[in-house]
């Protein structure tokens, strides 16, 4: 099978990464989607960052439904921080039938050159970029490995779904129902 893989951090995921994520299943020749969970960079501190094991969970209720889509904590065993090149050798290991394609927003493609063995990722896997807004241009979309993918212009922050729930407000539609649940009944981002 063709598989996008979408890394975040998902915290929370939303609306918007689940468009991407339908628009790639749906109008490209991939057959699923992977959400890669990214796990607390050491180096980063974040206390809005919840664990990483919650944000599996909320991307898990977020896909129930959707047989397009799978969560994948591969890098959650790996050394941190994991770089992109790394996680896609060890997929590609422990998946051999599968092809797998990295799933980017417009807004990385400008900073791709600076990622780790870049160009090895694209020869040996290729980009699905999908548009963002405020994207620099690039050289690279011209690349024959690299495939920009029309998609909604969506500007949904998972940093204004965590202010909205710190000052006691509706994230309704901004992130599915069973998400919100979940969120509310942990009392996440409070």
């Amino acid at each position: 099978m063709n598989i996008g893989l979408f890394f975040g951090s998902f915290n929370p995921i939303h609306i918007g990464h689940l468009i991407v994520a339908n628009v790639m299943a749906e109008t490209t020749d991939l057959d699923q989607v992977w959400f890669v969970v990214s796990p607390q960079n050491p180096f980063k501190k974040n206390k809005q960052l919840l664990h990483e094991e919650d944000r599996y969970k909320l991307v898990s209720l977020a896909i129930q439904n959707n047989s397009k889509f799978k969560v994948s904590d591969v890098e959650f065993t790996m050394p941190r921080p994991s770089y992109t090149i790394d996680t896609l050798l060890k997929l590609q290991e422990k998946f051999p039938q599968h092809s797998f394609r990295l799933i980017i927003g417009g807004d990385n493609l400008g900073q791709f050159p600076n990622w780790k063995e870049h160009e090895r990722i694209l020869s040996e896997f290729g980009l699905y970029v999908y548009p963002r807004p405020n994207a620099e241009p690039s050289d690279l979309v011209d690349h024959p490995n690299v495939r920009l993918v029309e998609s909604p212009l969506l500007d949904i922050s998972a940093t204004f779904i965590r202010a909205q729930i710190k000052a006691e407000r509706t994230i309704r539609y901004m992130v599915p129902e069973e998400v919100e649940a979940y969120i509310r009944w942990k009392k996440f981002y409070v």
